[in-house]
This record gives C-alpha cells, sequence and structure tokens, in this order.
C-alpha cells in the first residue's frame, strides 16, 4: 500500500517538480515515479510515509496552478472490501461494527488516528465510503480511501489441463507472482525471500527445543522460514531463507537477531554479532549505486556500516554475495528495511524486462536455463505434477528429433571489459563456457586502439541464451553500465546471401515490423560482399530480451528459406529424371 496516484497534474509538471515537492513537504525522495498526461504513479518506502503523503499534498498545494489530488492507487477490480480512514480524532475509541470482519489501527507520525478496515460485503465498504467521506466529527474530517484487497481479483479461468496433469490446486502452497501465470490481472507481489547467513553455533538456538523457538517465530510473522542446516558442513555460517511480506520479513530478521543476541550474552561472548545478508550477485551492482551512492545513503540514514564481499568469491554454482551491516540491533534492522527494498525494486524490474520480451521467445523457460538466480523463480513453475522439474529450453520452429543446429553469434563488448569476462587465469569464461555448453572465444583486437572487442559464441540456441544472458548480466554487475541505463549490445550473426533480402522484406517491410516486435535495431547492411560460404551480416542492437527475440526471429527467417530450397529441389528432381 505504497504506491499512490497523483493527479490532476498540470501538463508543465516534470518528475523533477514532484521530486522537489516532496523535498519541500519533507516528504522520503520517491525514487520511482511515473509520470502521464496528467497524472502520476508514485512510490514510498512505507505506508506511513504514503498516508503522510496524502494527508500533506492531497488538496493541500497547488503546483503549476493546479491543486494536487492525491490517493492510493488502487485497480478497480481491487477496490472491494477494504478501506483505510484517516483523520480520526485521537482520543476516539473506534468501535467495530457488526459489519466489518476486522479493524486494524495503524501507527503513524501523525497526530489523529489511522484505521485500515475489512468489510463482509463489497457493498456495505461502498456505503461505508460514501457515508464516511468527508463526515465531520468532534472538529474533524475523515478521509476515507480504498486500499488493495488482494482477495478481490476475479479468479482465471482454468486452463484446460492435459489428461494425467493435475490442476494448479493440488500445487503445492501458493506460487510467487500473479495466479495463472505470468502478467495475470492480479497484481500480486513476487516472492522475494529474504536470506540470511548466521554463525552456525546460533542455529540451534534459533531453532530451540523441540523447534518451539522458530515455530514461534514463524505464527508471530507470518512466515516461512527454512534453516539450510545441511549445506555447507563445517561452514562457520549457515544460510536461512524467510519468506513472507516484506514487513514478515524484516519482523523474522529482528527476532533471530535478538534470539543470536540473546545467546551470546548467556555465553559471554562480548563481540557485536552483524546482520549478513545474501543477494545474488545481478542485483547487488544496483544496491551499490553508482559510485556507492546507494549505499553510502543507507549507511548515513540508518547509523551502520555496510560492506559486500568481493566478487573473487562468487562462482558459477553459488552468485550469491554477503551484505555485512554491522551497528546497533535497531540500525541494522532498519538497514535491512533499506537493503532488501532496493534488491525487491531490483529483482521487480529484471521480472517486468522477463514479462515484456519473454512472450516473443516461444516455450522459453528461464528457470530451467538457470541464468538467474538460483533460489528465485522468474516466472512461476509451469503446471505439472507435483515436484515435476520445470521442462527444458525450446523453441517452436527448431522443435525435431534432431540435435539442436550449431549457431554462431558475434557480440560486441566494451574492450575494458574484456579482463572482467575472462577472470583470473581464465576461471570465469572457462566456467561460463561449461555452463552455458558453449564455445566462447575473444577476438584478438584489430589495434591498439579499438573501442570493442568480438566474443565470438558458438552453440545451439539454449546454449547462445544461457552464454549471452550471463555476458549481459556480467557487465551490469561489473558497473560498465550505470545503475539506470539498460545493457544494451551489437550482435552479429550470419545469414545466407539469398535470405538477406527476406529479412528485409518488400521495401523494408519485415525489419521494421522485426524492430517494433523485438524493440531491437536490426540493420542488413547493403553492398556485402558475401563471404567464401556465401553468407553476409545481420547487425542486431538492444537489451538482452530484444537481442534474443530478433536472433530468433531471423533464424525462424533462415529456417523458411531452406526448407522452400528443399522444396523446390525435390520438386525439381522427378522432372530431371523424367527428361532422361
Amino acid at each position: 500500500m505504497n504506491k499512490l496516484y497523483v493527479g490532476n497534474l498540470s501538463p508543465l509538471v516534470t518528475v523533477e517538480d514532484l521530486k522537489e515537492l516532496f523535498g519541500e513537504k519533507k516528504l522520503p525522495g520517491a525514487e520511482q515515479v511515473l509520470l502521464k498526461s496528467g497524472y502520476a504513479f508514485v512510490d514510498f518506502p512505507d505506508q506511513n510515509w504514503a498516508i503522510k503523503a496524502i494527508e500533506t499534498l492531497s488538496g493541500q498545494v497547488e503546483l503549476h496552478g493546479k491543486v494536487l489530488e492525491v490517493d492510493y492507487s488502487v485497480p478497480k477490480k481491487l477496490r472491494s472490501r477494504k478501506i483505510q480512514i484517516r483523520n480520526i480524532p485521537p482520543h476516539l475509541q473506534w468501535e467495530v461494527s457488526q459489519s466489518v470482519s476486522q479493524s486494524v489501527p495503524v501507527t503513524t507520525d501523525t497526530e489523529t488516528a489511522v484505521v485500515n478496515a475489512t468489510y463482509s460485503t463489497k457493498e456495505e465498504a461502498k456505503v461505508a465510503i460514501e457515508k464516511l467521506t468527508g463526515q465531520p466529527f468532534e472538529g474533524y474530517s475523515f478521509r476515507v480511501s480504498y486500499i488493495l484487497d488482494m482477495d478481490a481479483a476475479p479468479p482465471l479461468p482454468a486452463p484446460r489441463m492435459r489428461r494425467g496433469r493435475r490442476s494448479s490446486r493440488d500445487q503445492d502452497g501458493p506460487q510467487p507472482g500473479p495466479s495463472g501465470g505470468f502478467g495475470g490481472p492480479r497484481p500480486k507481489q513476487h516472492d522475494f525471500p529474504l536470506r540470511m547467513l548466521v554463525p552456525t553455533q546460533f542455529v540451534g538456538a534459533i531453532i530451540g527445543k523441540e523447534g518451539q523457538t522458530i515455530k514461534n517465530v514463524t505464527k508471530q510473522t507470518q512466515s516461512k522460514v527454512d534453516i539450510h542446516r545441511k549445506e555447507n558442513v563445517g561452514a562457520a555460517g549457515k544460510p536461512i531463507t524467510i519468506h513472507a511480506t516484506p514487513e514478515g520479513c524484516s519482523s523474522a530478521c529482528r527476532m533471530i537477531l535478538d534470539i543470536m543476541q540473546k545467546e551470546a550474552n548467556e555465553t559471554k561472548e562480548e563481540e557485536e554479532i552483524p546482520l549478513k545478508i545474501l543477494a545474488h550477485n545481478s542485483l547487488v551492482g544496483r544496491l551499490i549505486g553508482k559510485e556507492g551512492r546507494n549505499l553510502k545513503k543507507i549507511e548515513e540514514e540508518t547509523g551502520t556500516k555496510i560492506t559486500i564481499s568481493s566478487l573473487q568469491d562468487i562462482t558459477i554454482c553459488n552468485p550469491e554475495r554477503t551484505i555485512t551491516v554491522k551497528g546497533s540491533m535497531e540500525a541494522c534492522c532498519k538497514a535491512e528495511g533499506e537493503v532488501m527494498r532496493k534488491l525487491r525494486d531490483a529483482y521487480e524490474n529484471d521480472i517486468a524486462a522477463v514479462n515484456q520480451q519473454t512472450n516473443l521467445i516461444p516455450g522459453l523457460n528461464l528457470n530451467a536455463l538457470g541464468i538467474f538466480s538460483t533460489g528465485l523463480s522468474v516466472l512461476p513453475p509451469a503446471t505439472g505434477p507435483r515436484g515435476a522439474h520445470p521442462g527444458p529450453f525450446l523453441v517452436s520452429t527448431l522443435h525435431t528429433t534432431q540435435s539442436p543446429e550449431q549457431e554462431v553469434v558475434y557480440l560486441l563488448i566494451p574492450t575494458q571489459a574484456v579482463g572482467a569476462l575472462i577472470g583470473k587465469k581464465g576461471q570465469h569464461i572457462k566456467q561460463l563456457a561449461r555452463f552455458a555448453g558453449a564455445s566462447i572465444k575473444i577476438a584478438p583486437a584489430e589495434n591498439p586502439g579499438v573501442t570493442e572487442r568480438m566474443v565470438m559464441i558458438t552453440g545451439p540456441p539454449a546454449a547462445q541464451f544461457k552464454a549471452q544472458g550471463r555476458i549481459f548480466g556480467k557487465l551490469k554487475e561489473e558497473n560498465f553500465f550505470t545503475a539506470k541505463d539498460e545493457v544494451k549490445l551489437e550482435t552479429h550473426i550470419k545469414v545466407p546471401s539469398n535470405a538477406a533480402g527476406r529479412v528485409i522484406g518488400k521495401g523494408g517491410k519485415t525489419v521494421n515490423e522485426l524492430q517494433n516486435l523485438t524493440s531491437a535495431e536490426v540493420i542488413v547492411p547493403r553492398d556485402q560482399t558475401p563471404d567464401e560460404n556465401d553468407e553476409v551480416f545481420v547487425k542486431i542492437s538492444g537489451h538482452f530480451f530484444a537481442s534474443q527475440s530478433a536472433q530468433r526471429k531471423i533464424r525462424e527467417i533462415i529456417q523458411q528459406v531452406k526448407q522452400q530450397e528443399q522444396k523446390h529441389q525435390q520438386q525439381g528432381a522427378p522432372s530431371m529424371h523424367h527428361s532422361k
């Protein structure tokens, strides 16, 4: 409930105007501001700041000659039984009526009281809003808004099930992401667990006698806590995974830190116990920020010292880095909230990119490919028998019983990134080649002043996807691109010279459609001289998913040309035989 709708905006208003206004009103700097024509969506750190923003700005502030309207951003489908009542006199005892099934007071910094109420029916909630909005009481005027009711979304029609497959309700527990698959109408937050690393000597205390302590933590915080005791046998630390809402994760983290501190006091260990958070390397760059600004800001605001483990410590099998937070328990808990918020934002942005492009690559299963975080689902698992492993990577046009055709792709990377890609003694590039199942070679520089180097990747489609995905990710992790910039690289693929015209299309129609569909820039340089194999280059520029989509579409065109040639040859063979 932290996303707000800011309406009645003048066409002159810019994102900078809104951020400046938030600063003047002593509201936190909103990093996510989505400005549309006449309105904007703004993300605040938590519900308290969202309430303060509504109270401070809505109907109170004029910007470029227009009075702002500010309220929670709640889609119509989710306006159901839950409402928030604000500006309640602080001394008033809020009496729960029979129609209210749940009433939860909200702790805020405002002088007046705030209550979140859940009504028995949608109609009763609507009547309450109509009657209470603006209702004067002891010199106060109630303010009422709908808040997100995640149970309000209509269920999606059940997908047709193949014979022998179980329905989705037979799956183990709730799946991350919108129900029924990616991009559904239900905007449920994706499950992003908090991963902690705790000293091995405290694991017993966290579990407690007969598991009572950990059961108490899960019950109080409404979370699922997994302690991976069998991982890293003999290691000094054990990972703990907490699945819950952001608030639930923070509460469980606080309780676990408290348990460890009490155990340390009893065993007379005087050293302060730091908070250690595990995060996938692909997200860490955005946590650090350009020139370390994001991390410095969190340290300053929370009074903590934060360090991150070296890149040298990660491997393809274990791509997590350790974020160590030192300070008082209160400061560490505050820092945990800020660190996890940054990591969640980065993760949600990655998922949005997947959502935007994945439909262009039929049958794609990112979880099976493993180019994203271990333990984190990028897409919900495909419906299937309980415990079934995600299916392999398939492209519909290559769905044959034959082994996949070897493809060669030439990827241009910044010259200064070559060392990071190769790694110490070539370790990283060797690991990458093994992981992807591809041959990866870096061509020598044509002259000392070149700004780009060519990486030649040879392998089937799945290997290409893995290898290129890792290279794009590596450049982001190593900060060769800023936190706000997308990694966009140029890729070259060879096509038969007789297929180049088909890629371009009549009057450039095909290449234009290709660019619109994939969001990549596709160029077929004219006046190319075909090589010894009668092939010419096609250049593709764009972010990872755009580039992949364009590559697959171009490969489809090549396949169609080859099939037509084979068909003509087969038709021509009998006539030649007859002429003899």
